[in-house]
């Protein structure tokens, strides 16, 4: 754990601030770090269920809607239940007290160790689903945590805190595990955290991540997203369409996990749009798809004016007047190039989708890299396919961490009850995303492990028994 190195006389008022919410988290932590396994699994109930409780889940959802204007209450109820859920299930039976492994041929024993203060950084589209994620994970490893929500997300954060210390005094648990910095939210304030706290977890903007990164601090942070789906001939059109609608269109694509291009084989081009018509998508003209870019585009860079907005609503600040446009699910416009001159090549953070045509599937593998060499590298693409070469070869050799098959990709990515990855709401991005890890974050990114070795047989292997067949095979 980090030791404490500013001086208060030195400290800005910010700056002495946090640091006395740093001080009450590590008292709180110092208390849990004697509790048992059993205390702590029943602290991360606790906090589970301050979410998943019906009422409170729909007062928060019906709260980040109207402060920070962004998504649709329903499908943030539904998020921020499932997510919630599912970590509680992957967590269920983890050990993360004392001993946690032991091979006996090796004579290792791992045990697990808490980081101490977390600073968790969080964005303004998730504002329920993501604190409450990093919350029960640091917990589950035995820390505090300090959340950093976003100025539109603040109200909505501290209002979560409430029923988290509500849960927590049942339990006579500290309060102080967990805190939240107060309105108004600062760039001081927030710097001031992820310098004094122990680890950083952050998610949101790329300016974010980047100062996390630069803080000073042990960081995890994740890439930007810019989800691809692709589309072959071997696809079953009409699920995909469906699974494809689904995840553009839910929670008005607050998600860096829904899709923002597709990439349809041109054998079944014009089946593959008219499917996704009938799942709500309108196809936009020329001349629609230029009034749209200059509404959500400022000199090539996305516009806040769009995000999270329903179709309609887009559609009309675009000054868009047909009929079928306006009540559009989602909002579909050709495209054929990538970069900053094509920017609908980029994230979008709204229900348009871009379709890019592809005569095989080198040239869709080429058309997703170029897409990713722009933006989104290493998060994940989507694949709608029967042909399970093609599929491995995505994995292969696309710069991405994640390639989810044949489902509704916001949904998949981020861990489902029907896929193995582990529920998270961020995503590492690996190398080629900028990012230190490429899983799903789960709480093994919340604690140390500290290993016991003690001594073995000694067994010494001989130069021949490593490299004969390579001495044999070059030297004769």
């Amino acid at each position: 754990m980090k030791a404490e190195n500013l001086q208060a006389p030195q400290m800005t008022e910010a700056q002495q601030a946090v640091a006395e919410m740093v001080s009450r988290a590590r008292a709180a932590q110092r208390v849990i770090g004697q509790f048992s396994q059993e205390q702590i699994d029943d602290i991360v109930s606790a906090v589970g269920w301050a979410i998943l409780e019906p009422s409170r889940n729909k007062e928060l959802a019906e709260l980040a809607v109207k402060d920070t204007g962004l998504g649709v209450v329903e499908d943030k109820i539904r998020k921020n239940h499932n997510k919630t859920l599912g970590l509680l299930r992957d967590l269920k039976g983890r050990k993360t007290v004392g001993v946690v492994h032991q091979d006996l041929d090796k004579g290792i024993t791992e045990i697990a160790r808490p980081v101490g203060v977390v600073a968790a950084i969080t964005p303004s589209t998730n504002p329920v689903a993501t604190p409450a994620n990093k919350v029960i994970n640091a917990l589950k490893a035995g820390n505090a945590v300090i959340l950093a929500p976003s100025p539109k997300g603040v109200s909505t954060c501290a209002r979560f805190v409430e029923f988290v210390h509500e849960q927590l005094r049942l339990i006579k648990a500290p309060t102080d595990l967990v805190q939240f910095l107060p309105a108004p939210i600062t760039k001081e304030a927030t710097q001031a955290l992820m310098q004094q706290a122990d680890l950083v977890v952050a998610t949101g903007s790329q300016a974010n991540i980047r100062a996390a990164y630069t803080c000073g601090t042990p960081a995890f942070g994740v890439g930007a997203g810019n989800v691809v789906s692709v589309v072959d001939e071997t696809a079953k059109l009409a699920e995909a369409a469906e699974k494809i609608a689904a995840s553009k269109t839910f929670d008005n694509a607050t998600s860096c996990s829904s899709e923002n291009s597709l990439v349809l084989f041109n054998t079944v081009y014009e089946q593959g749009l008219a499917e996704l018509s009938k799942c709500g998508g309108v196809l936009l003209s020329s001349e629609e798809k230029a009034k749209l870019e200059a509404v959500m585009f400022s000199q090539g860079k996305l516009s806040g004016k769009a995000t999270a907005q329903s179709a309609g609503k887009i559609a009309a600040m675009a000054g868009l007047s047909r009929p079928e446009v306006l009540s559009a699910r989602f909002l579909m416009i050709e495209e054929e190039g990538t970069g900053p001159q094509y920017p609908f090549s980029g994230e979008k953070l709204a229900p348009v989708l871009a379709v890019f045509k592809a005569n095989d599937f080198e040239h869709a593998c080429r058309l997703v890299s170029a897409i990713y060499g722009y933006q989104g590298a290493g998060h994940s693409v989507s694949m709608h396919s029967t042909n399970d070469e093609r599929i491995l070869s995505m994995g292969l050799y696309l710069p991405v961490c994640r390639v989810i098959v044949n489902q509704a990709h916001c949904f998949a990515t981020g861990g489902s009850f029907s896929n193995g990855l582990p529920f998270s709401l961020s995503m590492g991005c690996g190398t080629w995303g900028g990012n230190n890890f490429s899983e799903n974050m789960n709480v093994s990114q919340y604690m140390n492990i500290t290993r016991i070795a003690k001594p073995i047989d000694e067994i010494i292997p001989s130069v021949e028994s490593l490299l004969g067949d390579f001495l044999q095979k070059n030297y004769g």
